[in-house]
């Protein structure tokens, strides 16, 4: 039977860095490692806020990226 096992999350949050010379949205990320693996949506969303707060830049978005083994 093969299983998938969680190894670890990392939630990132985005912000805007400006414009560039061609128009295009420069944006920024800073990462926020050891994430728990069943961290509700609503408590990630809250926490990732509260640190892009931190920030001189305007928060545009945060996401979580987990990283899984597949066992066999």
């Amino acid at each position: 039977m093969v299983t998938i096992e969680f190894r670890s999350a990392i939630g990132r949050v985005y912000f805007d860095g400006g414009m560039s010379e061609e128009g295009k949205l420069i944006r920024k990320s800073k990462s926020y490692r050891y994430l728990a693996e069943n961290v509700s949506a609503d408590n990630l969303y809250a926490a990732l806020s509260q640190l892009a707060s931190l920030s001189a830049l305007p928060f545009i978005g945060a996401e979580k990226v987990e990283t899984s083994d597949v066992i066999n």
